[in-house]
């Protein structure tokens, strides 16, 4: 880990990425993107950082709307280039507006789903959603503990296995033999803290 890696990770530690300053959330990006292995390009760069800072998924327009000097093919392909490497996840809602999300952790490796056997799609992230339905905000529910918001709520097997296999392990039992699943939506409605005041 470089020095530049371990300052940011060391104040990241001490606050929500979304209350980074926007020089800490620009060089944060550019870790992030490198770690991953992606090539870095200032498109990339901006909208990773506006990710990062952002305290609710985000649609196209409103990063359009912060980001007013990129063009609107840029943008697409910078959210999708974040989008496939795992540094961000793609949120379908029932108002047919994609939002889009770098969560919480850290961890780019996070929202990806190794196990590339069949039915399972490798960039399918595995955790829940909020979704406000007042002013239509998503937020991830993927913990802020030392468990994600499934595995705290999925029983414990006791052996080490990912989300998506612990999910399909419950739909087998419940549903069973033959059912595999493909994409996992979780979302829970209600008032944001805002909204609920």
């Amino acid at each position: 880990m470089t020095s530049k890696s371990a300052d940011i990770t060391a104040s990241k530690a001490t606050m929500p990425s979304h209350e980074l300053a926007p020089s800490q959330a620009q060089a944060l990006a550019e870790v992030r993107l490198r770690d991953a292995a992606v090539r870095v390009t200032q498109a990339r760069v901006s909208v990773m950082a506006m990710l990062l800072q952002a305290r609710s998924a985000v649609s196209h327009q409103d990063i359009q709307d912060k980001l007013v000097g990129m063009d609107r093919v840029t943008l697409y392909r910078a959210l999708d280039c974040l989008t496939e490497a795992g540094l961000a996840h793609k949120i379908s809602s029932d108002d047919r507006i994609f939002r889009y999300n770098a969560g919480t952790s850290g961890d780019h490796h996070e929202h990806r789903n190794h196990d590339h056997g069949p039915g399972n799609n490798p960039a399918q992230h595995q955790h829940g959603h909020f979704k406000c339905t007042r002013c239509s905000r998503v937020f991830c529910l993927d913990g802020s503990g030392e468990a994600g918001f499934l595995e705290s709520v999925l029983p414990s097997s006791g052996k080490h296995q990912t989300t998506a296999a612990q999910l399909q392990n419950a739909i087998q039992k419940s549903l069973g033999k033959g059912f595999r699943s493909h994409e996992i939506e979780l979302t829970i409605k209600g008032w944001c803290a805002d909204c609920a005041d």
